[in-house]
């Protein structure tokens, strides 16, 4: 649409300027709140309550203890410190100012020193800026707000603007030796601090405040809100900064680290904060009634934004106690709760933080009253998203991209569209978008890749440059041509200048752009390009992880290797639980070299005060982590060496070796290997791979091998591996390495040689410091089923009777069965205990085995009434919890793997979740429950029976029971389904056997069948005729057919094989 010129004109200077919209805005609503600083609400740490006394359920809403302020009190405030702030530059006197110390009475109104701008400077400006007009602009005094985020803060800023200089924010919360820096390198004005109102907040920044009264080598300025309504001098003198001839060249600074981490301060322009407020009330309008909450840090670029907007649209901002939410960061739900916020800005890392809180607590006035959320300032998962909008369907999501550089944004994408594009494309994040008004982008493309390039940004978006040590720098740019894909390497290939980001990012087919990661993140090993932030994504979306974070690191041979950092989620015990668990889902899903070499866990990833992750920090904790003391150290290279030797001349049976001898070339094979592998407690492929005793001393010292969790096959570098000892070294079918090998074959039993006590001792202690570093792979003397062999496609649990279900419900029995474990029952061998737990009373019930791909989980509770989750591979604890009785019966899963059930002996069928094991639904019968359920996956239902004679049908989705049926006696045997014939059958201790339809709603009964003899044990059904197979008291075993006959019926002694082929898989694994 094309304005007349008048109109134009009319139209530009409507929005001159960003005081001039305020006074606009807080003009026409003077009464109405402008600020609410709210009390605090001191929820218990990781606890989300409400626990406010509401004194005015209006809009906005006010509770006891918060602190209001009017539209009017912020207009007259800004009046009052913009006249102060001028005076004082100006060289004039006030009664709240603090003259440094060490100077005279010049330092009053100190004026910074001339800033210096080089020709590239001046052209930066001029192309990217597109300022042409250098000679009626001006370098802004600096003025530092020292406060926290608060209303004298937002007025502090609105002052500064209104004066026409700069103000710089300076968060209270920054380490002394920086905020002395900042202040002094960027040579500050004047600093303005807040008064009473910080106190009466609760802040603890009192005694930050009087210890740069002391050190601080500029003038220093209080302000408070209860002085600032005093009477003033007319401020008829002051000019609107858009009014005057002259235009200031920034109107903030913002000292960032920025992603390289080199601390810049960064010139922000009015521009582009206001081209940036008028595009999102374009698209996303406030209407004046919609409250907003401050809660970022104000060494970040966002908060700007996030008052600006509020203090622009006549909208009522909520500024929380900032000590609170440090404390507790699970405070700000109750902040959004209580006010009903309806506009949020936040990281996406801090929506993951607080993700759990918010599933777990089910309210919905979260959900009725946040209407955008505006995610910024990292990548945002593609899982995070997922979650995020079935968690609030009717919030709009916003994904921003920018930086301190480009006045905070200059691509958005609403991810309304996102299902869309992903019917086309196949992402892992959420795609950046498109320029925002003002703006545009250009992409520096790779040669012969026209559609992924480096991030170039045009408009008034675009920061004047770096302030350093009085000279502006200008910000890394190139001279690109205007089309949306610069296909030349060229930095110099055109006549527009752009800002050179740093990031890089791939032009999808929509037009859009998808973040691929900062220049400076990705890394290349072994000549392929790894985006570190891929890696991240992929961790952060594995069920035990909280948060993740990859950097990469050199070693000594200048060897590029990856380490994860990693947070995982509450209830998890140990660390070492989930490493195998997240190690093998890498694996699966990257090729090895793009796998991390360690991972670090910590209880929480290091922020910088942006909010960001502090790569920096994590960076140096490698090395304070790498130079612990591990045990294997203790023992000394001279001694580890010796033991080896020991071990290796044992399964030879020679009297000595070398340092350099192979030990395949002096006669060893896949079977002696295993001798000494046993003997060292090692994973018997390290010594394929450092073969030489000297070798496999190294590699056992190396920090990178030791903090592995396990050695596993793309731990070993492939030219590593001599092709002579391929041979040797045989690969089944599946992607991981047998580790002994297929010359394994028949009979083997080994035998400890002997060995004086001296060493014997070492070598012992060496296997116990070897598994505080390894999950250890046992050496499978069946050859038919270790546990670290190739990870399993499928995920099943392995139950009583040999019950085999699928998840989704799918129940396999017959002869598949057998095939999991083939054991010759003529073979000896023999039994090895790979590790214990202590239950601390009788287990009577078989435990429950869960195949997760790669993992694998018992579960069993015991008369202690605890129930555990034990990862099968390395013994440690899942999880643990405490019920209210004995657990004498097994476990059951249900269909979709999301809940393990139980029954206890105190009446109750628990429903647990199977990742923590908290009680998701109780249902309470009138007797023991001793008997395990089964699960029904098409009706979506658990059958159990009780003492109280019943057999209960529980809808576990919904939460109810759905169908009771008598059965004559107590049900200590599991029930069995049928589902050829739509049956179900179940038999009690008065000798009653049940069947019932199960075809359809509402169930029926078949049939009745008085054995006259009490059954104990679980039915089951064979195949193929649907026998219902009976264990008596007496001894016999009865068969009936589908029409409750018997079929047949035998008595004498029999051999129960109570689990045979469980048995031999488990492998003494569970011992009271």
């Amino acid at each position: 649409m094309a304005f007349p010129s008048g109109e134009q004109e009319t139209l530009q200077r409507k929005h001159c300027c960003l005081i001039h919209e305020f006074y606009r805005a807080a003009s026409k609503s003077p009464d109405k709140i402008a600020i609410i600083h709210a009390s605090p609400s001191n929820p218990s740490a990781n606890e989300v309550r409400i626990d406010r006394e509401l004194i005015n359920g209006g809009n906005p809403p006010v509770y006891k203890g918060d602190r209001c302020f009017t539209f009017a009190n912020l207009l007259a405030s800004v009046e009052c410190l913009s006249f102060r702030i001028c005076s004082v530059l100006d060289g004039a006197d006030d009664r709240y100012l603090i003259k440094p110390q060490t100077s005279g009475d010049n330092s009053n109104g100190k004026h910074p020193q001339s800033v210096q701008m080089s020709e590239a400077s001046l052209d930066f400006i001029r192309g990217v800026c597109q300022h042409t007009d250098l000679e009626n602009m001006y370098v802004p005094k600096i003025v530092a707000l020292f406060m926290p985020p608060s209303v004298e803060y937002v007025v502090s800023v609105l002052s500064v603007l209104k004066c026409g200089e700069a103000f710089l924010p300076v968060d209270p919360a920054w380490p002394r030796d920086r905020i002395l820096s900042v202040l002094d390198s960027l040579d500050a004005a004047l600093v303005v601090t807040c008064g009473s109102s910080l106190v009466k907040s609760g802040s603890e920044l009192v005694d930050q405040l009087d210890w740069l009264l002391e050190c601080c080598s500029c003038p220093i300025m209080r302000f408070s809100m209860e002085a600032s309504i005093e009477p003033h001098k007319s401020q008829s003198s002051l000019a609107w900064p858009c009014e005057n001839e002259r235009k200031r060249l920034f109107c903030y600074l913002i000292y960032t680290s920025g992603s390289t981490g080199k601390p810049k301060g960064v010139c922000g322009t009015e521009e582009g904060l206001l081209n940036r407020f008028l595009w999102m009330q374009e698209l996303y309008p406030m209407q004046g009634e919609e409250l907003l909450l401050f809660k970022t840090s104000i060494s970040f670029i966002d908060h700007l934004q996030e008052f600006l907007i509020a203090a622009l649209t006549a909208c009522t901002l909520v500024i929380p106690p900032f000590t609170e939410l440090k404390q507790n960061v699970f405070s700000i739900i109750d902040f959004l709760q209580a006010y009903s916020i309806n506009r949020l800005t936040a990281v996406p890392s801090l929506m993951r933080m607080i993700l759990p809180a918010m599933q777990s607590q089910h309210d919905i006035r979260i959900s009725s009253s946040l209407k955008l959320l505006v995610l910024s300032g990292e990548v945002l998962p593609l899982s995070l998203w997922n979650v995020l909008s079935n968690l609030l369907p009717k919030t709009s999501i916003l994904n921003l991209y920018g930086s301190t550089e480009v006045s905070g944004d200059c691509l958005y994408f609403d991810c309304k569209g996102l299902p869309s594009i992903l019917e086309m494309e196949k992402l892992t994040s959420v795609p950046i978008g498109l320029p925002i008004s003002k703006c545009s982008t250009v992409l520096i493309g790779e040669t012969g890749n026209s559609n992924v390039g480096e991030i170039c940004v045009r408009g008034v978006c675009v920061s004047t440059g770096y302030l350093f040590e009085n000279a502006i720098i200008p910000l890394n740019n190139a001279k690109l041509h205007q089309n949306s894909i610069c296909k030349c390497s060229m930095v110099e290939c055109g006549g527009q200048i752009y800002f050179r980001t740093g990031d890089f990012a791939h032009l999808l087919s929509s037009g859009d752009l998808v973040f691929l990661g900062r220049k400076d993140r990705t890394i290349k090993v072994n000549g392929q390009r790894i985006a570190l932030e891929e890696l991240e994504d992929t961790l952060r979306g594995l069920n035990d992880v909280v948060d993740a974070s990859v950097i990469s690191q050199k070693d000594q041979g200048d060897n590029e290797f990856i380490v994860a950092f990693i947070s995982l989620k509450e209830k998890v015990k140990s660390a070492e639980i989930v490493k195998t668990s997240i190690r093998n889902s890498m694996i699966n899903k990257f090729p090895s070299v793009m796998v991390p070499s360690r991972y670090v866990f910590l209880e929480s990833l290091p922020m910088s005060a942006s909010g960001k992750v502090d790569y920096a920090q994590l960076t140096d904790s490698i090395f304070s982590t790498s130079h612990v003391k591990d045990e294997i150290g203790d023992i000394g290279a001279s001694n580890l060496m010796q033991i080896i030797k020991k071990a290796i001349c044992d399964a030879l049976m020679v009297e000595d070796v070398s340092d350099d001898d192979d030990f395949f070339m002096i006669g060893g094979n896949s079977i002696t290997a295993a001798h000494v592998s046993h003997n060292l407690g090692i994973d018997m492929r390290l010594l394929y791979t450092f073969s030489t005793p000297a070798k496999l001393v190294i590699s056992l010292l190396e920090k990178n091998v030791l903090n592995n969790t396990k050695f596993g096959v793309n731990d070993i570098p492939e030219s590593t591996i001599e092709p002579d000892k391929v041979n040797r070294f045989s690969f089944p079918e599946s992607e991981t390495p047998d580790p002994l090998g297929s010359k394994l074959q028949g009979h083997l039993s080994l035998m400890p040689h002997e060995r004086n006590d001296d060493q014997a001792d070492q070598s012992k202690r060496l296997k116990v410091d070897l598994n505080k570093y390894y999950v250890l792979e046992p050496i499978d003397l069946f050859c038919g089923y270790p546990w670290n062999s190739a990870p399993m496609r499928d995920s099943f649990s392995f139950s009583r009777c040999n019950k085999v279900m699928h998840e989704g419900g799918q129940v396999v029995n017959g002869t598949w069965q057998a095939q999991l474990v083939e054991v010759s029952r003529t073979r000896t061998g023999y039994m090895q205990e790979l590790w214990k737990v202590n239950m601390e009373a009788c287990v009577d019930a078989s435990p429950l085995v869960v195949f997760n791909d790669s993992d694998i989980y018992l579960f069993v509770g015991s008369h202690s009434y605890k129930f555990l989750c034990i990862n099968a591979k390395s013994g440690f604890i899942q999880w643990e919890t405490k019920l209210q009785g004995r657990v004498e019966g097994s476990a059951a899963i249900v269909a979709d793997f999301s809940q393990v059930v139980v029954g206890c002996y105190d009446g109750n069928i628990y429903f647990l979740e199977l990742l923590n094991g908290n009680i998701c639904w109780t249902f309470h019968t009138s007797g023991e429950v001793k008997c395990q359920p089964i699960v029904h996956a098409h009706r979506g239902l658990i059958w159990c029976g009780s003492h109280d004679h019943n057999l209960y049908a529980l809808d576990y989705r919904n939460k109810c029971c759905v169908y009771t049926l008598p059965c004559g006696g107590s049900i200590f045997g599991s029930p069995a389904i049928d589902e050829t014939h739509g049956a179900l059958y179940a038999a009690s201790t008065s000798g009653r056997v049940t069947a019932i339809s199960i075809k359809e709603m509402p169930f029926c009964t078949l049939w009745l069948h008085e054995l006259e003899v009490p059954v104990f044990g679980s039915l089951s059904v064979s195949s193929p005729h649907g026998y219902v197979i009976c264990c008596l008291v007496d001894g016999h075993v009865v068969a009936l057919d589908s029409s409750g006959c018997i079929v047949w019926k035998y008595s004498g002694k029999l051999v129960v094989q109570y689990l045979l082929e469980l048995a031999y898989l488990l492998r003494f694994l569970l011992k009271c």
